[in-house]
């Protein structure tokens, strides 16, 4: 599928085929993905921690409630910014989002179904994460993309362009 294509078809995907796991192969192909996002100065200040231990998806879908297709799913990938690697204050969250763009579409070239969970900025959430995953004090969680075999293929939405939202030059 040409990269068009794929942005434009890619979707939100909450149900998933529980009978059909996510390969290793596959997981390491989307994370080389997520690696070739861009990040401020090239800085790179992403880190992931991939989730297929269905003890702890059970504990992550404790803690966010928007992740409760995990389990079907059998793979997330908790994308996690590094601030000791940041550019300056704050570009962490550019680069975990950009990673996260980068996994959603991977995925989607790969064939599977994903759908973004954001952690960050809801700051209990952010703490609870910290704790079960036991994370250093300089690792910021960002968001979990929840990656497996769609169930079914939801149905591709009308037109998005709208022409309101473009502002040239000025507001």
């Amino acid at each position: 599928m040409d990269l068009e294509t794929g942005i434009l078809t890619r979707r939100s995907i909450r149900m998933y085929d529980s009978s059909k796991k996510v390969s290793p192969a596959d997981i390491d192909d989307i994370l080389n993905m997520a690696m070739h996002a861009p990040s401020a100065h090239n800085r790179q200040s992403w880190e992931f921690v991939v989730i297929t231990d269905p003890e702890v998806q059970e504990k992550v879908m404790k803690i966010h409630p928007w992740c409760a297709f995990l389990k079907d799913a059998g793979a997330g990938i908790m994308v996690c910014g590094n601030i000791d690697q940041e550019y300056d204050s704050g570009f962490w969250i550019c680069d975990a989002a950009a990673a996260t763009m980068n996994i959603l579409h991977g995925a989607k070239a790969r064939g599977l179904g994903s759908c973004w969970c954001a952690i960050y900025p809801n700051a209990e959430r952010t703490d609870d994460f910290k704790r079960l995953f036991k994370l250093p004090s300089h690792i910021e969680p960002f968001s979990i993309v929840v990656v497996g075999h769609a169930k079914m293929q939801p149905p591709q939405p009308g037109d998005r362009f709208k022409r309101e939202k473009i502002h040239r030059n000025s507001w």
